[in-house]
């Protein structure tokens, strides 16, 4: 059974790589943003209190957001899962060891995309969502940077970090992970 994180900066290509991996390896594409919108709309008890938090505009606590992917996690079968966009602090990245753990998977590799700041500023910016503007690309990956990095590290550290430069062909790029993953 495949267990993947995909990671990396904002508009390094993620969601993209995902998407075609999951397809390829017959995988289920766990969009942490995507089970959280479901875990809302299915009206779960963690689901509800995520709701609340967000109704007032703050961000959901990593208490709920680990309990919403362990819950997600422990109705996985057939190929395995590749999760896009979680963990983001080193907290969620040891609860999330921990979930997995838990749930006896045991061969978790982490892919990490890497692109340079110039090269994620332009593919951001050409995007063309309203929020994507220069200053406030610079500042998710500052945010990126300051708080997400650790969980590069403890992942280096954990032996299971695979590093792909993610500037190039989708394709290009896809084959490569393909090629550490199998």
């Amino acid at each position: 059974m495949f267990q993947i994180i995909i990671f990396g900066p904002p508009g390094v290509g993620k969601g993209t790589q995902a998407e075609s991996i999951s397809k390829k390896l017959n995988l289920r594409h766990i969009s942490t943003g995507e089970i959280l919108r479901k875990a809302v709309s299915d009206e779960t008890e963690l689901g509800l209190k995520a709701k609340e938090i967000m109704d007032r505009g703050n961000l959901v606590p990593d208490e709920i957001m680990n309990g919403i992917v362990k819950e997600t996690l422990a109705n996985i079968d057939g190929n395995g899962f590749i999760l896009d966009g979680f963990p983001r602090t080193l907290n969620q990245a040891i609860a999330l060891t921990e979930i997995f753990k838990n749930l006896n998977f045991n061969d978790v590799k982490v892919i990490t995309l890497t692109a340079d700041d110039e090269e994620i500023t332009q593919r951001l910016l050409k995007r063309g969502r309203s929020d994507d503007t220069r200053d406030t690309i610079l500042n998710r990956l500052k945010v990126y940077y300051n708080s997400t990095s650790p969980v590069k590290e403890y992942y280096e550290k954990l032996g299971i970090n695979i590093d792909i430069n993610g500037v190039g062909e989708a394709d290009k790029i896809n084959e490569m992970i393909l090629n550490k993953l199998i």
